[in-house]
């Protein structure tokens, strides 16, 4: 794994639109494997910024989200459809078929599963994959235990995640307990990984990822030890720890 330290919040996503862009311009088809989240929502307003002055164009693009909360209708502005729309899809110049979200509200929740898996392997594999990590070391909505072999599938959220997300809702109780994500199998098919990590609350969980050999499915991130290509674009107060180590 590449390290990237940045100064800020601001410098993360700054450089990770600009690896976006760099690729887009190159490969106007590139398959972008998005997340959501607070993590890249600058992250997406530097792409938009892009499009807006440059005309950076998307029109090929195609996208894939890492999840969706179960039973989130797509129009809530609490699903990671609408988050999505609003902080880049209507922006910029993507064609809605273009776009693939797993459907929360699909009545077969295996199938969705399935589906969206078959949804993955046939647009020819993802160029490059956002990730977030969560503080319990979460990839997508992989929770610790989860199986470094395992594709899209149901997850049931972990407590700590929730309450990480209850920012977006009004209390607690409105945060869903299960989520579709692309499992840990999925996400290291992608040829290459970008994890963004900032703040404080990040220090120990990039600790654990980076100054031990851990590779253990109950620090789910440490997955990416066994990709060829994965850079890490992380603020100093998300090294922190890792400095002081």
């Amino acid at each position: 794994m590449k390290v990237l330290e940045v100064k800020n919040y601001e410098e993360m996503s700054s450089i990770a639109a600009n690896m976006i862009i760099e690729l887009v311009k190159s490969k106007p088809d590139a398959k972008l494997g998005l997340a959501t989240g607070g993590t890249p929502i600058v992250l997406y307003k530097e792409l938009i910024q892009d499009y807006r002055k440059n005309g950076t164009s998307y029109e090929q693009v195609c996208t894939y989200n890492l999840d969706e909360y179960v039973g989130m209708d797509p129009e809530d502005s609490n699903s990671y459809r609408y988050f999505m729309e609003k902080n880049l899809f209507a922006h910029i110049n993507v064609p809605e078929s273009h776009i693939h979200i797993p459907d929360g509200t699909a009545e077969d929740l295996k199938a969705e599963c399935e589906r969206y898996e078959d949804e993955l392997i046939r647009g020819g594999g993802i160029d490059i994959q956002i990730l977030g990590i969560g503080s319990n070391g979460h990839i997508g909505f992989n929770e610790p235990g989860t199986s470094f072999s395992s594709h899209t599938h149901i997850v049931k959220l972990a407590e700590t995640t929730r309450k990480a997300n209850a920012r977006f809702f009004h209390s607690l109780e409105e945060v869903p307990t299960e989520a579709i994500t692309m499992g840990i199998a999925s996400i290291l098919k992608a040829n290459q990984i970008l994890l963004l990590a900032s703040g404080i609350n990040k220090s120990e969980v990039m600790r654990r990822l980076l100054t031990t050999d851990e590779v253990d499915e109950q620090l789910p991130a440490s997955a990416l030890k066994k990709h060829p290509n994965v850079t890490i674009l992380a603020d100093d107060n998300a090294l922190s720890l890792v400095r002081k180590k």
